[in-house]
């Protein structure tokens, strides 16, 4: 069940509605019931594996709890690593084997295929779990909060299960914190008009970047990327420049789904983005791009690798690992990994030559507090970002490859004057269409970080306020792309 479904507009009503109806104690089995029927909507079987990962480390944070009434200090210890261990090792064994074992298993084989070894991996036909590396991330998440002692155990087995299942937030994020969400399955949410208003605002925002931008620019980058043979120099830059496009627009509008139908019911889920593409460099992106995730790299990864807190040559290490593991956790391939490994070499690289730009700045007078250097600042951080988007795009290392030679093997600026850029995929129309929705885009999520449009359009007179929607869905309804019989068209980041 997509957002972008007829299936989810009416299941959704249908679940808010009965979660205000139904008398509070109660609520929380609703939503449960409401999450796992969303969750099996892909597959009934995908439901056994986040019962798993739930009971598991439900109980695992339970006996880590327990382990505070054991006097013999180093019993405890013994035995708190033992639970964290196993709650790791269980979950982290089902997402290798779906999503990791066949891309393992197959390099494997290639390199005993090399050396003239008849041995074979065996090969398992076995589909990826819709959001398996979300869910799991959380529900790790939530183990380490415990086992650090930065929160107590949830004893409550059915608001864990909710915690770790929840379907606005189930698929595709963002990752929340215990310590965030686990606690407001315990309130009494009444059902505030404002409030609701402000979470269809943001999840009106987010069908626009989704049907409006992110599905008609895949037109555009499918063509191009899926016969990159055909086409050259500028043709493949702007569709490459495009898919950062769509994939921001993809996923961002997912989360903004997301949170607003969280806000709805009462609930608040993390930021997950914030403008990522106005970074002034790699270190910032990250700051800004699936916030969600790069928190939970930083703190169970990154710090406890080291951080920052140790010699040069570690914190490079660091950074490496953090970037390579991030790859590897998108997907099982070569191209994730050199996408990951990218980006920690941007900020390793961008470290080591801090001191040089520092002093080329001053040769040159340059002001880095003026907006032209900024700009720049911001232009060379969006080019890094967007060549390492190839690799993310790309199906294989080979077709990456491809791509980049392509790129630059002519030089055609011309396409953008002899109408050539209406034979991408988008008709004159369409690609005009698709222009003005991305500066449309771009300039309410500027203005967004000074002025509050949800908030705004929420307190406004009922009259202003429903013109508003009704603009938006018309909109959405007249200029969004639709598949075959209105088919919806999957998120990006549900294959993660």
């Amino acid at each position: 069940m997509l957002f972008n479904s007829i299936s989810f507009l009416i299941f959704f009503p249908l679940v808010t509605l009965g979660y205000f109806i139904i008398p509070y104690k109660w609520r929380w089995i609703w939503l449960l019931i409401a999450s796992y029927y969303f969750y099996m909507s892909w597959n009934p079987v995908y439901a056994l594996l986040i019962a798993t990962s739930t009971f598991i480390t439900y109980l695992c944070g339970v006996l880590l709890q327990s382990t505070e009434r054991i006097e013999d200090e180093e019993k405890r210890i013994r035995l708190r690593k033992t639970w964290l261990i196993l709650s790791l090792v269980i979950n982290f064994s089902i997402l290798f084997f779906y999503k990791y074992y066949n891309f393992l298993g197959d390099n494997i084989n290639r390199v005993m295929e090399h050396f003239a070894i008849h041995m074979q991996v065996p090969y398992f036909d076995v589909m990826l779990p819709v959001g398996i590396s979300f869910y799991t991330f959380q529900a790790i998440g939530y183990t380490m909060d415990v086992y650090r002692r930065d929160i107590k155990a949830e004893m409550h087995l059915g608001k864990y299960a909710l915690f770790i299942s929840f379907f606005p937030q189930l698929v595709a994020g963002p990752i929340e914190r215990s310590g965030n969400l686990l606690k407001q399955f315990y309130e009494k949410h009444t059902f505030d008009l404002e409030r609701a208003k402000r979470g269809f605002v943001l999840m009106l925002w987010g069908f626009f970047q989704k049907v409006v931008i992110a599905d008609r620019v895949a037109i555009l980058v499918n063509q191009v990327y899926g016969n990159y043979e055909a086409y050259a120099g500028f043709e493949i830059a702007l569709a490459t420049v495009l898919f950062s496009i769509q994939i921001y627009c993809d996923f961002a509008g997912y989360t903004y789904i997301a949170i607003g139908a969280a806000k709805i019911m009462g609930f608040e889920l993390m930021q997950n983005f914030d403008t990522p593409y106005f970074a002034k460099s790699i270190k910032e992106f990250w700051r800004r791009w699936h916030i969600s995730l790069s928190g939970w790299f930083k703190d169970y990864l990154y710090i406890p690798l080291g951080g920052s807190r140790c010699n040069r040559l570690k914190r490079y290490r660091n950074i490496m690992i953090t970037f390579l593991v991030s790859g590897i956790w998108h997907g099982s391939g070569w191209n994730y990994i050199i996408w990951g490994g990218l980006h920690g070499i941007y900020q390793v690289v961008g470290d080591i030559i801090a001191p040089f730009r520092q002093r080329v700045a001053q040769l040159f007078g340059l002001n880095k507090e003026k907006f032209s250097y900024k700009c720049l600042q911001v232009l060379t951080t969006f080019i890094l970002v967007d060549f390492a988007w190839i690799f993310f795009r790309t199906a294989d290392l080979a077709s990456a490859l491809g791509i980049i030679k392509q790129m630059f093997s002519s030089f055609n600026p011309w396409i953008f004057f002899d109408q050539s850029l209406y034979q991408l995929g988008l008709d004159q129309k369409d690609f005009g269409v698709m222009m003005i929705s991305i500066i449309l885009m771009i300039a309410v999520e500027l203005i967004g970080k000074h002025y509050d449009f949800e908030e705004a359009i929420a307190k406004e007179h009922c009259v202003f306020t429903w013109t508003v929607f009704m603009v938006i869905i018309l909109g959405i309804l007249i200029f969004g792309v639709y598949g075959p019989g209105y088919a919806a068209s999957q998120f990006i980041y549900f294959q993660f």
